[in-house]
Parts: structure tokens; C-alpha cells; sequence
């Protein structure tokens, strides 16, 4: 099975469109919705904004439905001049950037588990290589690459231009890094596809607004072309 997690309705209603025979399972108060697409059982959530409700919404996903990959899906901000409105990134690892122990002498966005502490998690490698062959197919720029997940919406440049330099970051968003997280302490292989809705130049709030639902639109033709094939 096939677990994609997305924040916002926009992000999975395209997928929502092609399910046969959904079933409706609400916990948490998130609503998971399991199917077939393209005759692939799939299970979809859209888990809303922020970190806490992506961890609960993953973990529960796990729990319930087993699945054998989880996508974490949707749109984020660009961190370099190398991604415009539109593009993609696929994960090769992700950070969460407001993880900040430094006072305490760690490095900023460690984060600690019983017997290890690591920055970066990794994501599947073979998955996040097939999903960015299919963004490439449908003609889009991709990009693999570290995302930066944190409980900001971050508009200013600066303040991406020091994600950038402190992690090596493609872009940011708000969910990713959190699904990263509970995958890896679950065994659960997972990637993230970020289209890009807002870059260095158009990097308002009025810029994403204007920009998501092409980038939403984007990512649902990846996803779909990953789960036909």
C-alpha cells in the first residue's frame, strides 16, 4: 500500500478524484481515506499545517494501515535561485530547521533519539530516484535534494537565505520533516515532493496564494504517474 500525506485539500483532491471505492476512516480528527488508484491501494490524509498534526496523522497511517512507502506531498518555498514557481524537488533527506538546542552545545536541528542523534533523515533512496524520473517525464525541473521542514511560514529572504546556508537546503515547508521523522523511528520507507509555489522573487503571502494550485497541480501529476507505474 501506498501512503501519501498531504497538508491541504488542494493537494489531495486531484488524487481523490481517480479513487475507486473509498473508505472513509476518521481518528484524531483526520479523515483517511483508502482506495485503489489505478488498481494500487492507496491511503490518503490531509493532515493540515504544521508539524504536530503531520506526526499524529503519520503515525496513525502506520499504525492502521501498514503501508509499504509513505509520500509526503504538497508545495513549499524555494531556498535557492535554482528553483522557480512550478519546479520540483524530490527528497534525498530532510531537516527539521527550527530544532534549536544550541545553547545547550548542539548543533541546530539535531535531533535525539535513544542512542543515536542525527540532523539529517534520510529518505528512501530507490522511491525519491522513481518519483523524480516521473516529475522529469511530465516535463518538469527537478531537483533532488535536502527539504527544510519547521512551524514557519517563512516569507523574508533572509530568513531563507540562513536555512539555505545553515543546511544546504532546496526549500521549506512545514510538514515533511515530520512525517521524515516518525517514518524513521516506524522502519517505514518515505520520500517528499515539494512543487515549488513561491521562490526567491515572488515570495509574499500574495505570491503563494496566487501560485499553489499550479504547484498543487504539478505534484498530483507526478503522484499519479508514480502510482501507475
Amino acid at each position: 500500500m501506498i501512503g501519501i500525506i498531504c497538508a491541504q485539500k488542494i493537494e489531495v483532491d486531484g488524487l481523490k478524484a481517480v479513487m475507486e471505492n473509498p473508505v472513509s476512516f476518521c481518528k484524531a480528527g483526520l479523515e483517511f481515506v483508502s482506495g485503489t488508484i489505478f488498481e494500487k491501494d492507496v491511503v490518503l490524509l490531509e493532515c493540515g499545517a504544521g508539524k504536530v498534526n503531520a506526526a499524529v496523522g503519520t503515525q496513525i497511517m502506520i499504525d492502521v494501515y501498514k503501508p509499504d512507502v509513505v509520500i509526503n506531498s504538497g508545495i513549499a518555498g524555494s531556498l535557492t535561485k535554482k528553483l522557480t514557481v512550478g519546479d520540483i524537488v524530490i527528497s534525498t533527506d530532510c531537516v527539521e530547521h527550527d530544532i534549536n538546542c544550541t545553547e545547550l552545545g548542539e548543533p541546530r536541528g539535531q535531533i535525539n533519539f535513544t542512542g543515536e542523534s542525527i540532523i539529517g533523515i534520510p529518505a528512501d533512496e530507490e522511491v525519491s530516484k522513481k518519483l523524480a524520473g516521473c516529475c522529469k517525464d511530465l516535463g518538469s525541473h527537478v531537483l533532488m535534494g535536502r527539504i527544510a521542514t519547521g512551524d514557519i511560514f517563512i516569507t523574508y529572504k533572509s530568513k531563507r537565505d540562513f536555512i539555505a546556508f545553515e543546511f544546504g537546503a532546496l526549500c521549506c515547508e512545514m510538514q515533511g520533516g515530520a512525517v521524515g521523522h516518525v517514518c524513521y523511528m516506524n522502519g517505514v520507507p518515505f520520500t517528499i515532493l515539494r512543487s515549488i509555489s513561491d521562490d526567491l522573487k515572488f515570495n509574499k503571502p500574495e505570491n503563494y496564494e496566487e501560485f499553489k494550485q499550479l504547484a498543487a497541480d504539478r505534484a498530483i501529476k507526478a503522484l499519479k504517474k508514480f502510482i501507475r507505474e
